[in-house]
């Protein structure tokens, strides 16, 4: 059974509180019960965690080298300013999938910027909740294919 690690980043606590208008009415709480959903019907073993802290998060990344077969990460605002997070995935040997509930790139210029991506195995930007599904699912496929001797 694959094991993967779901990260929140900072603010995500306050989802279907926080500017509504942006972020949906959808709560945390909401979208980690339709993660575990998924995660059961596909036979996934996830954890999920969020913090407002980057050394936290930081923290989390670098254990989860030992213990997880591949992580998504939603960093929210980290995504536009953390250096220290990109090191940890690049330090970490797992694949990971960057998530944003938002299109980045149809948002202030300073957000369409994302340390993250270059050292994740893929985005997926704009879905609302439905983007942690589709994070869970690419990663899921690339695990199994990984897995598998290729058929060509």
């Amino acid at each position: 059974m694959l094991h993967v690690l779901v990260l929140h980043g900072p603010n995500l606590n306050l989802l279907g509180k926080r500017e509504k208008s942006i972020y949906g009415t959808t709560s945390l709480k909401t979208i980690n019960a339709g993660i575990m959903k998924f995660a059961k019907k596909e036979r996934l073993r996830v954890e999920i965690r969020q913090s407002n802290l980057e050394g936290e998060l930081v923290s989390w990344i670098q254990a989860a080298n030992t213990k997880f077969d591949g992580m998504v990460i939603n960093p929210a605002g980290y995504t536009h300013t953390s250096v220290a997070i990109r090191d940890a995935i690049a330090a970490v040997d797992i694949p990971t999938v960057e998530v944003h509930l938002t299109n980045i790139y149809k948002r202030e210029e300073f957000r369409h910027h994302s340390y993250i991506a270059g050292v994740a195995l893929g985005q997926i930007s704009g879905f609302g909740p439905d983007g942690y599904v589709l994070g869970l699912r690419a990663l899921m496929e690339h695990l199994k294919s990984a897995r598998t001797p290729s058929a060509r």
